[in-house]
This record gives C-alpha cells, sequence and structure tokens, in this order.
C-alpha cells in the first residue's frame, strides 16, 4: 500500500519546521449520498509524528476534522538526517505511518 501521507521536515536554524498532508476521507457520518443514505463515519482519530522514537507532536482527532487534513508544527532538537515519523489510526482501525529525513533549508 503505498502511503496516505506526504511529510517533509526541514531543519531552519535549530528548529525543525515539519509539514504533512493526509490523504483520508474524514466522513464524519452525518453527511449523504447520492442516494440520500448517511456516509459511514471514517475518521483519523489519532495522529503522532515522532523524532527519533521521542513524541513530538500528538493529536487526538475527530469526525469534524477536514478531508485531507494539513499539519504544521516546529520543534527543536532535530539535527540534518534525522527521522520524523508520521503515524496515524482511523475510526476502521486503519493504521498508516512513513518517516522522512530532516533536511537543511
Amino acid at each position: 500500500m503505498t502511503s496516505t501521507i506526504r511529510i517533509q521536515a526541514h531543519l531552519i536554524g535549530d528548529v525543525t519546521e515539519v509539514q504533512a498532508l493526509i490523504k483520508h476521507p474524514m466522513d464524519s457520518g452525518f453527511a449523504k449520498d447520492a442516494d440520500n443514505k448517511l456516509i459511514p463515519a471514517h475518521y483519523i482519530e489519532t495522529l503522532s509524528f515522532e523524532h527519533n522514537g521521542k513524541v513530538v507532536f500528538a493529536a487526538d482527532w475527530g469526525p469534524m476534522v477536514a478531508r485531507q487534513p494539513y499539519v504544521k508544527f516546529s520543534f527543536k532538537g532535530g539535527k540534518a538526517g534525522d527521522a520524523v515519523t508520521a503515524r496515524w489510526t482511523d475510526s476502521n482501525r486503519v493504521v498508516d505511518s512513513t518517516k522522512t529525513t530532516i533536511r537543511i533549508d
């Protein structure tokens, strides 16, 4: 399976800036399809980012987050070449993760 997460991490001075775009429908369970039937809820529940195995960002999400969510945050302590891993679990217990290395900007 191809990852649903596109992630970049750039070192700017002593701060690592991380940006991620996640391909996910984030269905709330309240919308209807063309036949006027409810689309079942299907959304990301947990999202986390780790730097060399330590969590640097974590979120508990629900059905009201927009589809194809975009996340941007920064943290201190990263070095060029270090690993940053993104991981999510959704309401259907599907899990995806990917990693990148920190680059210098």
